[in-house]
């Protein structure tokens, strides 16, 4: 009873910041971008990042929505990597263990150096690379990669890496690399979860020291984690009922949209 009551203090505590600084109408449009971004992560097991990012840099600085968005892409990873069991997330562990080094050594190097970087430059770049990613995917380009190729490991580990330490999203780059493998698809759900979830422990760690995520910021970032969750909860649901390329297309769709709004942020500043 003590823990639950801890818990629901917590809660409180976040959710009265949440109302105290913010109008009604925005408090609701987080709360809808933050559900929206957890059904498309829940149907095809990424974008979180992407959708909160491109949303919320709406009505707010881009070093602001990077640190909302760090929490609620920690707690639905753990979720994501942990749903076939913990067995499997090691293995996966084991399978992945050098993309994994490679790309959490550039994601620290990236989060540090943050602060240095203009928002517009990585709001403009991370923009082009979903574009692009979105594009390439719905073209459908016939490319594979063996995964003894460790040139290729290392590449895509260190891309990833590095935008995910700048801007909280190393969605794109990471589900290139699997798609190259020819990766099995509840496979590549589970692996995702690992890769990301190890990658936003890091972002946490990066950005408490590069001074991004703060006590001024992260009442905010909790308080999405409630929305997101649920939404990865609807998409998980709605992923084992409905056929997945209707889904996967619709996603590539609203990830060109979100891609387009990240452009014309950086465009206009």
């Amino acid at each position: 009873m003590g823990v639950i009551k801890t818990i629901n203090g917590v809660i409180v505590c976040v959710y009265d910041f949440f109302l105290n600084n913010f109008d009604p109408l925005t408090v609701i449009f987080f709360l809808i971008v933050g559900f929206t971004a957890g059904i498309i992560k829940g149907i095809v097991g990424f974008a979180m990042p992407m959708i909160l990012l491109s949303g919320m840099t709406l009505i707010m600085p881009a070093d602001a929505a990077l640190a909302a968005l760090i929490l609620p892409t920690l707690f639905s990873n753990i979720q994501q990597a942990n749903a076939q069991g913990i067995s499997s997330a090691l293995s996966s562990i084991r399978q992945f263990k050098m993309f994994l080094i490679i790309g959490a050594f550039f994601l620290l190097l990236g989060a540090l150096l943050t602060p240095f970087i203009p928002s517009k430059l990585f709001l403009g770049a991370m923009g082009c690379l979903i574009v692009s990613f979105s594009l390439l995917q719905i073209l459908r380009p016939k490319f594979q990669i063996n995964r003894s190729n460790r040139v290729a490991t290392v590449c895509f580990a260190a891309i990833s890496g590095f935008i995910g330490g700048i801007s909280g999203v190393w969605g794109p780059p990471t589900v290139a690399y699997l798609t190259a493998l020819n990766t099995e698809k509840n496979e590549q759900i589970r692996i995702q979860g690992v890769i990301y979830g190890l990658g936003a422990v890091l972002l946490l760690l990066g950005h408490m020291l590069s001074g991004i995520f703060s006590w001024e910021t992260a009442p905010l970032s909790a308080a999405l984690i409630i929305p997101t969750l649920f939404g990865v909860w609807v998409g998980t649901s709605v992923r084992g009922c409905f056929d997945q390329k209707t889904f996967g297309t619709t996603t590539l769709l609203v990830l060109l949209i979100a891609g387009g709004n990240l452009i014309r942020r950086a465009w206009l500043g």
